[in-house]
């Protein structure tokens, strides 16, 4: 019996020839690489993909829908809360701290033309002032300074107003200081005290009064600034709400056409809630813009008119008794003429106050803008004054001018003798007139702009919340037809 041969105990056994795929991955040397693996998508560009695969299918499209809604009513809601929110802070500023700093300005500017009215006339009734008159000097200085520090503190510190106090305040006691020495050389029976209260006139009417002009002006301006801030329609906040309510309006169509449901409650709670404060924006700005409106046009604009014709004047008055002071010291020429010219800047600023024979001037102009007998009626007191006044002025020329200088005095600063009908008098009505038409028309606009602040009272949160409910009725809306897809 024969037995197959045998393998060598240590003969190798046999393999089968690599696989096509294992070959290619194994090099020269035996070594093994990787076959290359397709490159991965961006999480971006997955995302777009999955989104676009959603947008495809109904729920996807009523998820895109409904953050879509939720974001314009969201927008509507925050640029109403911020631009109602900037002119109510313009409408505050208006009310209580730009026009009260412009009338700070004015009063600055009155109590000066007034201490140095006061002092002229103090000076004209000898070394022996009367007491009123002493009073009523102190009393402008010291309210001239007490506006001042207000405008000082209230001014930015590179702005004109801030140069106008600083000026202000460094002038204020150099004039007051020649006043003092004017006093004091006239008691004395000196004529130096003329001269230093010449040079107290001058030094009002030349650097003290343009710089206080120059406040009232910088102080006014800061006021139109900030009603120009106030006053103008929120275009962006009334655009966005007209795009929310239509594409609530849109998403509900679309709701209708593919449901034939006529109403889904999220979506015209949504709609409810956009229009409401889209219609309270409306409704709200405009009735601020006629309260601004009104409280300019009916305050601001009689106040400044106003102010105007209290300072001509108390320039004329002062000017009027320098007149004296000076006894011709002082000559401009006219024409071919040489005048007083003293006199002839009284009768500059009286025709600047009650205009020609017709009339007219700022009286003129402040009796048009006032609207009502309130108003009108301590102007046309006012303008029957500055006719006596004129009047009386003519007549203690004419006295001066034939050399009864005594006369000329009593006519002017009021020399308590019967029969006599000083321009002093005329000048006091006057200017109690307009401090009467001055208040009225202070409390006016002090009213119209309360109105108008008052108008846009709550709007900005108002606005806020309304606009959060409806971006959350808008998606509980489409969340309730989602739902039906589950």
């Amino acid at each position: 019996m024969t037995h197959p041969p045998q393998a060598p105990p240590h003969a190798p056994t046999p393999t089968q020839p690599p696989l096509p795929a294992q070959a290619a991955a194994t090099g020269p040397a035996g070594a093994e690489h990787q076959a290359p693996t397709p490159e991965r998508s961006t999480a971006w560009a997955e995302g777009v993909a999955r989104l676009r695969a959603a947008a495809t299918t109904e729920p996807g499209r009523l998820r895109a829908i409904g953050a879509i809604l939720a974001a314009l009513v969201l927008a509507f809601g925050a640029i109403t809360t911020w631009q109602t929110t900037s002119r109510a802070d313009a409408a505050d500023r208006v009310l209580n701290r730009s026009q009260p700093l412009s009338n700070d300005a004015a009063a600055i500017y009155r109590s000066l033309a007034d201490a140095n009215t006061a002092a002229s006339s103090g000076f004209l009734a000898g070394g022996q002032e009367p007491a009123k008159v002493r009073e009523r000097y102190q009393r402008d200085i010291d309210r001239a300074s007490e506006k001042l520090a207000t405008a000082a503190a209230n001014a930015g510190s590179d702005s004109s107003s801030a140069t106008s106090v600083s000026e202000l305040n460094k002038l204020l006691p150099q004039y007051t200081a020649l006043i003092e020495r004017a006093r004091a050389n006239n008691r004395q029976g000196l004529p130096l005290g003329g001269a230093y209260l010449r040079y107290a006139n001058d030094k009002m009417q030349t650097e003290m009064l343009p710089a206080a002009e120059k406040l009232y002006k910088a102080e006014n301006e800061r006021l139109n600034d900030d009603y120009a801030d106030a006053k103008p329609y929120p275009w962006l906040a009334i655009a966005f709400g007209l795009l929310a309510l239509t594409a609530l309006g849109l998403a509900q169509r679309r709701n209708y056409l593919r449901t034939n449901r006529v109403f889904n409650a999220g979506l015209v709670a949504a709609t409810t809630a956009a229009a409401v404060a889209l219609l309270w924006l409306l409704g709200g700005h405009t009735f601020a813009r006629s309260g601004l409106n009104e409280s300019y046009d009916h305050g601001v604009k009689s106040l400044n008119v106003l102010n105007d014709a209290r300072i001509s004047s108390l320039k004329a008055r002062s000017n009027e008794n320098l007149t004296l002071v000076s006894r011709g010291a002082e000559t401009v020429a006219v024409g071919s003429a040489t005048k007083d010219k003293f006199d002839v800047a009284y009768q500059r600023q009286m025709a600047r106050l009650a205009g020609g024979k017709d009339g007219g001037g700022l009286l003129g102009e402040a009796a048009k803008l006032a609207d009502d007998d309130s108003g009108k009626n301590p102007v046309k007191k006012a303008a029957t004054n500055v006719t006596e006044w004129k009047d009386r002025h003519k007549s203690a020329r004419a006295r001066d001018d034939a050399g009864d200088y005594e006369g000329a005095l009593d006519a002017v600063i009021g020399a308590e003798k019967p029969g006599t009908e000083p321009t002093g008098e005329s000048f006091d009505n006057v200017d109690a007139a307009l401090d009467v038409a001055l208040t009225h028309e202070l409390s006016e606009f002090k009213s119209a702009a309360q109105d108008g602040k008052g108008a846009m009272a709550g709007l900005p949160v108002g606005a806020a919340v309304l606009a959060v409910l409806g971006a959350a009725a808008a998606v509980l809306g489409i969340g309730r037809r989602l739902s039906e897809y589950r």
